[in-house]
């Protein structure tokens, strides 16, 4: 097989997080516009030389292509697969393709609009247009507005826009021709070529069957209540309209779920200095105690507060946790250990295989009430408390901390009443 496209005029789309050949916004627009489309998947080195060579979601990234390619080859097609820097990448490409235009969906994220905005400076230096469309969130940054133009910082109004402006437009579901690709077909590279390993951790398939009793069951661990969906929006294996399609209209609980996902996109997009910094400035003066030794009992899930613990350890073997445990280890370390919300931001972002990075940073300033329509600073989970009405049975801990009510076990790391009013206190303290 040919791994160089052959150079006819065509259009190029660039898959990112879109990861699927149904109801793709801007595959479908490439495929109507006339020319042949070549699909191509760039491996950024930028991302993957931070993550490990086993990383589950690069894992998960790979299968996914394997399958789109298999089922392109079906049509006389193949998708082009590179690998480096996508700047450099594109240079190649245009040398390699006489190219009518260039396809892609839009991504929000800082680093994905500076990347995009370095090949749009590339590629209009050569005369191709770069074209880029709405398709991983029903509304962007810019489409549910307050009415005086500013974006929203709570959520309840935020739903209440969203629903009505979703009401009016509503959206539309295009499954695209698939004859119009570029005939040519091309040795997709092994794992090993492209320097990755084979993952001990897989994504799940989603099920939404737990739309229906998701309000009803989502706070207990030990039930398997949640949808495993985050993962496959956050790589677009699935359309988010066609999640929105086949939810039932009682199903609100869940669909508010997804509502908060772009919640946090536009303020990710409105605010992109909330990487880094609070979102409240008022709370830049806090005294984080930072204690290192602290932070790694945290990370391998041995403060001796069982629901903690299990949470952490569960993350540690399997990529995800239970959403009402997010809430409980995050305010433990923000608040109990008094360590900065970042570190566990950052954590959570090399463990989960849904990290998304506007639903993580938004999630975690919410837990240490310092983000937009956070947790007020005076709300402390008891995880004690907690284990005894979300799983009063300890199945969920059990099973996670086999050495529970055993002398192998910790004792608590820190009081719970003395970590309170230390938080009280460095809160009020920090306070601008």
């Amino acid at each position: 097989m040919s791994n160089t496209p052959q150079r006819n005029k065509a259009s190029v789309f660039w898959f990112r997080r879109d990861l699927r050949l149904d109801d793709n916004t801007a595959l479908n627009e490439a495929l109507e516009a006339g020319y042949p489309v070549l699909p191509i998947f760039i491996f950024d080195d930028e991302i993957t030389r931070e993550l490990p060579a086993d990383d589950a979601r690069v894992c998960f990234i790979y299968e996914t292509l394997l399958e789109m390619d298999k089922h392109l080859k079906k049509w006389g097609s193949s998708l082009k697969v590179y690998q480096g820097s996508p700047v450099e990448v594109w240079k190649e490409i245009i040398r390699e393709l006489d190219i009518e235009a260039v396809f892609a969906n839009r991504d929000y994220e800082p680093y994905a609009i500076s990347r995009d905005a370095s090949v749009e400076k590339l590629l209009s230096e050569k005369g191709i247009p770069f074209r880029t469309f709405k398709d991983q969130v029903i509304f962007e940054g810019n489409e549910v507005l307050k009415d005086d133009g500013k974006p929203y910082h709570v959520f309840t109004p935020y739903k209440n826009k969203w629903l009505r402006t979703f009401s009016v437009n509503g959206f539309e579901i295009r499954d695209g021709a698939m004859s119009n690709f570029v005939q040519q077909r091309f040795d997709f590279p092994t794992m090993q070529v492209l320097g990755f390993k084979e993952a001990s951790i897989k994504v799940r398939p989603f099920d939404l069957s737990c739309a229906s009793a998701y309000e009803e069951n989502r706070d207990y661990p030990s039930i398997d209540g949640t949808s495993h969906l985050g993962p496959h929006l956050r790589f677009g294996t699935v359309s988010i309209r066609k999640i929105i399609q086949a939810l039932d209209p009682s199903d609100e609980v869940f669909r508010s779920e997804l509502v908060w996902r772009e919640f946090f996109m536009q303020i990710l997009f409105h605010y992109p200095r909330v990487v880094n910094e609070n979102f409240k400035k008022k709370y830049d003066g806090i005294a984080w105690r930072n204690n290192e030794e602290e932070f790694d009992k945290w990370c391998r899930g041995e403060t001796g507060y069982a629901l903690v613990d299990a949470g952490m350890r569960e993350l540690n073997t399997t990529g995800h946790m239970h959403n009402r445990v997010r809430m409980i280890t995050a305010g433990f370390l923000c608040k109990h250990l008094l360590i900065d919300w970042r570190w566990g931001e950052s954590y959570f972002a090399r463990k989960l295989l849904d990290y998304e990075l506007s639903s993580n940073n938004g999630n975690w300033q919410w837990s240490a009430g310092t983000g937009c329509d956070a947790a007020p600073y005076f709300r402390i989970f008891n995880p004690m408390s907690q284990l005894k009405k979300f799983d009063k049975e300890k199945h969920y801990v059990r099973k996670w901390i086999p050495e529970l009510e055993t002398d192998a076990y910790p004792e608590p790391m820190v009081d719970h009443k003395m970590a309170r009013e230390r938080a009280l206190d460095a809160y009020k303290t920090g306070m601008d």
